[in-house]
């Protein structure tokens, strides 16, 4: 009798595959009757950025890299999508939920430096993705300035190395999966740069009312939590698809400690707030809400 086959869809990438490959090797493991198959899809942001460059668009656009594989997934092309969380759009279709989240990776950005340099020269250029960093890091590290990379990591890595610029500002999650934990020069705490929401977390998407028992093997409920957490934050401030955002929310025992990030007409704001995790979402609005002058947390 032939095995039923799961196909778990990802991005081409090779980060991306290892990451698919981590939720695909937790399933066979724990179910040996079960065959897992990857389908590797090009997205529109794989294909091309420059319409979506910051040069347009200053805080960059969330969603490109999923689109299509969502739609393999509404169709039945494949079973489950695997994705990095903060790559998903937080107003996702509710046909499309999040099922599953395995533990979380490392949360922190990490500063790398041209191979075989030990330190950020002054007056550095910086290569950061995204204006969250950007914005945080100018802050956190001044004589230094900031600019726009694009590609993958090994790109941004050559780049890097080729003499484009002085220092990277990358995921620590990303780097570690890749096995190039090596590279990294320094770590940025949470409370120093706060991360993207869902940063280091893999997430499993499915068809709303789909029998997902095989995903169980790999579920970790305190990064589902920190995830949908960190996700509600953002969406309260409008959905996290232009604004410069930042969430991080870390569990212990009951309690949970939301740290926020955000850029508006006001400036830069940051703030805390902790209660019991199982408010979290309520506290993460309340943040949201504080950071916007809309509220007290």
């Amino acid at each position: 009798m032939s095995k039923r086959t799961i196909r778990f869809g990802s991005r081409k990438s090779e980060l991306a595959a290892i990451q698919a490959r981590i939720v695909m090797d937790a399933v066979a493991r724990a179910h040996p009757e079960l065959a897992v198959e990857l389908v590797a899809m090009e997205t529109s942001g794989d294909r091309d950025m420059k319409p979506f460059s910051e040069a347009s668009d200053k805080f960059g656009i969330k969603g490109l890299f999923t689109q299509e594989i969502e739609e393999a997934l509404r169709s039945g092309a494949i079973d489950v999508a695997v994705h990095s969380l903060k790559d998903m759009p937080v107003n996702a279709a509710s046909a499309l939920p999040i099922i599953a989240c395995p533990k979380r990776g490392d949360p922190r950005d990490a500063l790398v430096l041209p191979a075989g340099r030990a330190l950020l020269e002054q007056g550095g250029v910086v290569g950061c993705s995204s204006a969250r960093r950007r914005l945080q890091l100018v802050a956190l590290l001044p004589g230094v300035s900031a600019a726009p990379v694009r590609g993958n990591v090994n790109t941004r890595l050559r780049k890097l190395d080729g003499g484009d610029f002085s220092a990277l500002v990358l995921a620590a999650a990303g780097l570690r999966r890749l096995g190039l934990g090596k590279r990294i020069s320094r770590f940025f705490e949470p409370c120093e740069m706060v991360p993207a929401p869902g940063q280091g977390i893999i997430a499993c998407q499915g068809r709303a009312g789909g029998d997902y028992y095989y995903l169980d093997a790999l579920r970790d409920r305190d990064t589902e939590l920190c995830g949908e957490v960190e996700r509600a934050f953002s969406a309260e401030l409008g959905g996290g698809c232009t604004a410069p955002v930042g969430a991080f929310a870390e569990i212990s025992g009951k309690e949970i400690k939301i740290i926020g990030f955000c850029c508006g007409e006001g400036g830069a704001r940051r703030a805390s707030i902790s209660g019991r995790a199982c408010e979290g979402v309520k506290l993460a609005v309340a943040l949201a809400r504080k950071l916007s002058g809309r509220g007290v947390a």
